[in-house]
């Protein structure tokens, strides 16, 4: 018999409550209160002189705990409050004991209820001090995971800003089916890819409820990760908890500084978070006594842009970024500065320079940690025997994500030294395969293509193994034939343009020929890709040895070495295409306009999965040599081009630029290597991961996917033999068994996709058929938004997961329907009898596009109107677009004033409303709304009221204004 919810919500509670919590009933909003107030006393029973807290002293408290949203209340939990008190003296109130985290007051409850904009009840909460801190939802074995996070989700809509807004505290979530559990940090905009299981030391992960619950929300555990583990990011404003192979890393780390002088280091798969685990090394670190400086350092790319922009979003102002020694300097002399964070080059300048001397020697002889980020750079050996002889109490740590190990060290400029020579003992060790279980990193798919054609149909080159001169790589009919390719195909892997794609080539010389070839196909029509290059003026000699050390960008750019001068003035040519396409103003006349240029594409790629990205500013492919292959993350990059030896450390850090967690869009990280790299593939995910390790980084070829596909469609058919079938479907186990049968189809329609060599016919169901299914999929989908928060409803289908997001095509958009209505036009004026023959097919062609495409069923009835109504009164195909727009704005107007008819609303006013949104792409502050109406509310129905009319104007505006 399966476990039931509630069963298993006594469960936890019982098991909580052996652990130490105590058990507490809350019934409603005053319970809640009540029970804060007592446990906050009694956590401030001293500071408060044993005095009670009175009904105006605990009506302050509310007041301060009330304000601001999730990001604002995490720090007002770890601030103190300074209470006065009636009898005039001042109380400073601790929300929750940092320092020492065990020492707090722990209850455990369940079945909370609320009401919102909705009525919710929440399955089971854990109170810290009286505040909810963790927030537990469960679903019954067999479900997904994924329902318990949507409907989180839709309680931070509904109704946790309620009630004084305490569930607005909460710091943890905790979703679990009882079989599998997983946490994540308070951040209303994450993805459910953005959830951790928990896991021991050695990385085996802890799934069960029971055993999660005894290994993570243990009181003292669950504290520390709230106190210690939780960072607040800054410039983002959002929360972020550390995933377990982050915190043991941590641990150990902490642990060896205050056991023991030794150093270590980290293997952590590239992409894991390397940044992250080590600031929050270096702030604990700061914190022991005995510790007089924390050093994080970095190489100079990495600083200037990536770990700058990183470590400030967790601490602003950590980071000075000049390149000034003397600050760097200074910094070492202020003993009011525990943590320093700086580039290698001007590390090696402090301790070498005789004017520096007299400061340093201040602290040369103190006890300091060095963190070294990506410890493997080849210009840290010889700067690593200066630090270790400078400072005589140095302790070392480095991270990396691809090791020196004895393979891969020959022919670097470590000499035959690995990461253990340089640093010791490896403290803890997270590898590609352990992040691709636990979906941290994804799966690549990796193609060859040896083979390409001209476009007279023949063969560039038949044989790619085994040849490695240069007049055969650069050969211009060979680039030509693969920028063909990239042309061809770049939509297909980038999801039509979603995400941009990195080109690695071997030398700066075929980065011009790569260049010159995309514009000048791009002038003459074939193509309107945004190619953006970058590279240096080093000598342009190919790396023949190919030993994996991907070149260190070198951003001095004074070197004008004839050999370098003409490598200079194509850059030149280029920065101004760039400048040109984006409207901005870089050159390299100068070191600071260089490497603005270079800090502008880093900032362009990388903000392209912001809200309010402007997709003019995207660029689609990024052409380097060795910049950015390392070091470089960005969400929206999911395609490598390789043109370029790689081996060992060089191919993982190249591969895994593609590889970041984003949403179920991303499947996997794209590599297309027109070199054969087959075997140094293999060798390298040997060496970095496990033996026989290959099948479980790389995604399984083509054909798998066809065959999995083809048998989804066949359980697909029997539960529905045909799309209008799917009308019949009125049990909800019915319905739901489509949903995910559907589903599955859709999510493995998106790796086919990637494939290059996709074709419909390879599969079990026609495009045509596949549409008229995703329209009944969405009909469901519609169905069930429409029915969500109706009160006391309680459906299997409520928090179901239609992952609409991988059916969602931006170029099927109004614009594109008017191309079509405009041919419909042209069909039915046509003198050919088989256009006029054609003019019912393509008009269904154009009603079924409106039902099957998520961005337009808003519009859907109106364009049917239009199409309906209108069209057969225009003139020419010519007056199809103005007759529309005269339409929709007509329609637009009627709209919006039945919305102000409505709601009571002033229509200047909500016109004023609506052009500040386009403007800023910002929710309307709910003042405004107040401010619109003709009648202003009671205090009791405000809040309702201000969302409903939100939720009509963002329809609207995705109506009417979203084409």
């Amino acid at each position: 018999m399966t476990q039931s919810e509630a069963e298993l919500e006594r469960n936890l509670v019982t098991r909580l409550t052996g652990l130490g919590y105590e058990p507490v009933i809350i019934g409603d909003s005053a319970a809640l209160l009540a029970n804060l107030r007592t446990q906050l006393f009694k956590h401030n029973e001293k500071a408060l002189g044993g005095i009670p807290f009175t009904d105006a002293e605990f009506e302050k408290v509310l007041n301060h705990l009330d304000k601001g949203n999730v990001f604002h209340r995490a720090r007002t939990l770890r601030d103190r409050f300074a209470l006065s008190r009636e009898d005039g003296t001042t109380a400073y109130l601790r929300f929750i004991n940092m320092e020492e985290w065990c020492r707090n007051e722990y209850q455990v409850t369940h079945q909370i209820p609320q009401e919102g904009s909705y009525k919710n009840r929440y399955d089971v909460t854990l109170l810290i001090n009286g505040l909810p801190l963790v927030q537990i939802e469960l679903k019954r074995r067999g479900i997904e995971m994924k329902e318990a996070f949507n409907q989180i989700n839709r309680y931070q809509r509904h109704s946790f800003c309620a009630e004084r807004g305490l569930f607005n505290y909460v710091q943890i979530f905790v979703i679990s089916n009882g079989v599998n559990t997983k946490y994540y940090a308070n951040q209303r905009k994450q993805h459910f890819k953005q959830t951790f299981f928990w896991a021991k030391p050695d990385n085996s992960l802890i799934t069960h409820l029971d055993e999660f619950a005894d290994a993570f929300l243990e009181k003292c555990h669950v504290s520390k990760m709230i106190c210690r583990y939780i960072v607040l990011q800054d410039t983002d404003r959002i929360l972020m908890v550390l995933r377990p192979y982050q915190y043991y890393a941590v641990e150990r780390i902490v642990e060896h500084v205050k056991s023991s002088r030794k150093n270590g280091y980290i293997w952590h798969t590239t992409g894991s978070g390397k940044t992250l685990t080590s600031f929050k090394a270096a702030q604990i670190l700061t914190g022991l006594p005995k510790i007089t400086k924390v050093v994080f350092v970095v190489d100079r790319a990495d600083l200037d842009y990536q770990t700058t922009k990183e470590f400030n979003h967790f601490s602003e102002g950590s980071v000075d970024g000049t390149n000034n020694t003397h600050q760097l300097v200074k910094q070492f002399g202020d003993p009011n500065r525990r943590l320093i964070v700086t580039t290698i080059q001007k590390l090696n300048n402090a301790v070498t320079g005789e004017r520096h001397d007299k400061t340093m020697q201040a602290v040369k002889d103190e006890r300091v940690v060095f963190i070294f980020d990506e410890c493997h750079r080849s210009q840290f050996g010889d700067i690593h025997k200066r630090i270790t002889e400078y400072f005589s109490k140095a302790q070392m740590f480095g991270f990396t994500g691809t090791p020196i190990f004895a393979d891969n060290a020959a022919r670097n400029l470590l000499g035959k030294r690995t990461t253990k020579d340089l640093f010791g003992e490896q403290l803890h060790q997270y590898v590609i395969t352990d992040a691709i279980r636990d979906h941290n990193v994804l799966k690549f798919s990796v193609e060859y293509w040896g083979k390409l054609r001209r476009k007279d149909g023949s063969l560039i080159d038949e044989k790619v193994a085994g040849i490695d001169t240069k007049e055969f790589f650069e050969n211009p009919d060979r680039t030509e034939g693969i920028v063909d390719w990239v042309i061809a195909n770049h939509g297909r892997k980038t999801h039509g343009r979603d995400f941009t794609a990195m080109m690695a080539v071997g030398s700066v010389d075929m980065a011009i020929q790569y260049y010159e070839q995309f514009q000048a196909k791009r002038e003459a029509g074939e193509h309107d890709l945004r190619v953006a290059t970058i590279f240096t003026f080093a000598a342009n000699e190919e790396d023949k040895d190919a030993d994996g050390l991907i070149g260190d960008p070198d951003f001095n750019i004074t070197n004008t070495a004839p050999e370098n001068r003409h490598s200079r003035e194509k850059l030149d040519q280029f920065l101004a295409d760039y400048n040109a396409l984006y409207g901005t103003n870089f050159s390299t006349k100068s070191n600071d306009g260089f490497y603005n240029y270079y800090k502008d594409i880093a900032k362009r790629i990388k903000e392209r999965d912001k809200e309010g990205f402007q997709d003019k500013e995207r660029v689609d492919v990024l052409l380097v040599v060795n910049m950015y292959l390392t070091g470089f993350d960005a969400k929206k990059v999911n395609t490598l081009y390789v043109d370029k030896n790689l081996r060992y450390h060089g191919l993982i850090q190249a591969y895994s630029r593609t590889n970041r967690i984003l949403n179920d869009v991303k499947s996997q990280g794209n590599i297309v290597s027109f070199r054969n790299l087959k075997a140094n593939t293999d060798e390298a995910i040997a060496l970095f991961s496990d033996k026989n390790a290959s099948e479980e980084i790389l995604i399984e070829p083509y054909e798998t996917y066809v065959e999995q596909f083809n048998e989804g469609v066949k359980e697909l058919l029997q539960i529905s033999p045909a799309p209008k079938a799917v009308d019949l479907l009125e049990d909800e186990n019915e319905q739901l068994a489509f949903i995910k049968a559907f589903r599955k189809l859709i999510r493995l329609l998106n790796v086919l996709t990637s494939f290059s060599q996709f074709s419909w016919a390879d599969l079990f169901m026609d495009e045509q058929t596949f549409k008229d299914f995703r329209s009944k999929y969405l009909d469901l989908y519609d169905q069930t938004r429409g029915q969500q928060g109706e009160e006391d409803r309680a459906s299997i289908l409520d928090e179901v997961d239609f992952e609409l997001e991988l059916i969602r095509r931006d170029e099927i958009n109004v614009a594109y329907i008017l191309s079509l209505l405009a041919r419909l036009k042209e069909a039915e004026t046509s003198s050919d009898e088989n256009e006029r023959a054609s003019v019912d097919q393509r008009r269904k062609a154009i009603l079924d596009l409106l039902g099957s495409e998520p961005q337009l069923r808003s519009k859907r009835e109106l364009i049917e109107r239009f199409i309906n109504e209108n069209l057969a009164h225009i003139a020419t195909p010519q007056d199809v677009e103005s007759e529309f727009d005269s339409f929709w704005m007509a329609e637009r107007e009627k709209s919006l004033a039945a919305l102000c008819e409505d709601e009571g609303l002033e229509q200047d006013k909500v016109a004023e409303i609506i052009s500040d949104y386009h403007f800023t792409q910002r929710m309307p502050l709910r003042e405004r709304i107040v401010a619109a109406l003709l009648e202003k509310p009671k205090i009791l129905e405000r809040k309702t009221l201000i969302e409903r009319v939100t939720q009509k104007l963002m329809d609207l505006i995705g109506t009417f204004d979203d084409v």
